[in-house]
């Protein structure tokens, strides 16, 4: 392994979204920095499952939907 080409590898803290916070080992920043999170598995509509809304533009869902309405009905 070469020396002196990998990051610096510390401890800093992580603070979710709804204040909570945990230490974890990280090349983020410097010793002791806090990385403070927008979205985290507690917001995220990955994680929590939701949020996902189908929008018609130009009625292109109802035209799918109509063209292939004979394959909906079997």
């Amino acid at each position: 392994m070469k020396n002196d080409i990998h990051p610096d590898y510390h401890e800093i803290t992580v603070v979710m979204t709804d204040g909570t916070s945990y230490k974890t080992r990280s090349t983020y920043g410097a010793q002791g920095d806090t990385l403070t999170l927008d979205i985290d598995p507690t917001t995220h509509p990955a994680w929590t499952g939701g949020g996902q809304h189908l929008v018609d533009r130009g009625g292109r869902v109802s035209r799918f939907n109509k063209k292939f309405e004979s394959f909906l009905k079997a």
